[in-house]
């Protein structure tokens, strides 16, 4: 497994310091990035016909620095995969040297390297990543009853280097950012009527299977876990649900238009732009992390809701937020009229 305190520390020594700002422009830019969290809030409504909150609060929003992303990534993931570490030390064989079980020397030396293998990617991300919207939250920080689940997260030097890179309007570019992260929290929220809790049971129960597999229980091996038919099911469906998250936020923040953001179609060119303009190594390290996947599924999840709110209008394609059953196949990305065809028309 993975030893995350080593991740935390590799992951904080290795990150890049973010640009040189004053003690007063970075309390600026945090403030700034906080109210501009709430302000998106209506144009979000007013484009996407989506709201999550009742009383008009916005939930938890955290501004953070490269080293804060680090820590708030590793609390998730140890939240999400603390149950199937549990689950192999249940589950270790009597047999065998006691270096080589959960625990042991061994097992303590791998975690140790996956430690730091995580660490650095983790720091490569640190520098790149403009916001999140965070659903599993480790106990100590997680909303007590009737507060909204989750948190918004925004990377405020990430944020300051990429508007002075791009040489756009800071406020303008703020706000941009700040309505995609917005349209990620509604996304989440109204999503199947999602249920914080219920979700991360489920994925600890997948968590539960997994350890089987691992150790030859019930589940068949490992390899047999991931090599099915419905493994790679599973698999196409998360993919088109990625696509139609990040294509469905791409499009929100556009489409709240000039009236919002006034230089919204320079940033948009600016940032595309940006986007291909990397050297040999990063350009092979994306490819690696799957960074260059997300790009593609960024314009393809976005084209496919311009086509299908042409269409239809709005209110008929939020109705891919209602069930499994309506989200878009890959087919449907493509020829999106198919989708309209199958949950707009009932054909």
């Amino acid at each position: 497994m993975i030893d995350w305190d080593v991740a935390i520390s590799t992951g904080t020594r290795w990150a890049r310091p973010g640009p040189q700002v004053s003690l007063a422009e970075a309390r600026r830019t945090v403030s700034e990035l906080r109210d501009l969290a709430g302000a998106v809030q209506q144009p979000v409504h007013e484009v996407t016909g989506m709201s999550a909150s009742r009383d008009g609060s916005l939930g938890r929003v955290a501004v953070v620095d490269r080293p804060g992303w680090i820590r708030a990534n590793v609390d998730g993931f140890r939240v999400v995969l603390e149950p199937l570490v549990e689950q192999l030390r249940e589950r270790a064989p009597g047999g065998g040297s006691a270096a080589s079980r959960p625990g042991g020397v061994v097992t303590a030396v791998g975690s140790r390297v996956t430690g730091i293998q995580a660490g650095l990617i983790l720091a490569y991300l640190s520098s790149r990543v403009l916001g999140q919207y965070e659903l599993f939250l480790p106990p100590e920080t997680s909303p007590v009853d009737g507060e909204q689940p989750g948190r918004l997260t925004l990377v405020a030097p990430n944020i300051v280097m990429v508007e002075r890179e791009l040489g756009v309007d800071t406020h303008d570019f703020r706000r941009w950012v700040c309505l995609h992260e917005e349209t990620h929290r509604l996304q989440f929220m109204l999503a199947s009527e999602l249920d914080p809790a219920a979700m991360l049971q489920r994925v600890r129960s997948a968590a539960d299977a997994m350890a089987g597999a691992v150790r030859g229980g019930d589940g068949g091996s490992l390899i047999d876990a991931v090599a099915t038919p419905r493994q790679k099911e599973i698999m196409d469906r998360l993919t088109s649900v990625m696509t139609l998250v990040e294509g469905h936020g791409d499009y929100v923040m556009d489409a709240v238009g000039p009236q919002v953001v006034p230089s919204v179609e320079h940033i948009r060119e600016r940032f595309n732009a940006r986007r291909g303009s990397q050297g040999r190594i990063e350009q092979a390290i994306r490819r690696m992390l799957g960074i260059d996947l997300k790009m593609k599924q960024y314009a393809e999840g976005s084209r496919f809701v311009k086509a299908v709110v042409d269409e239809v209008g709005m209110a008929d394609f939020n109705k891919v937020w209602t069930s499994p059953e309506t989200l878009p196949t890959k087919e449907e990305f493509a020829h999106p009229h198919q989708w309209v065809e199958r949950v707009v028309s009932g054909v």
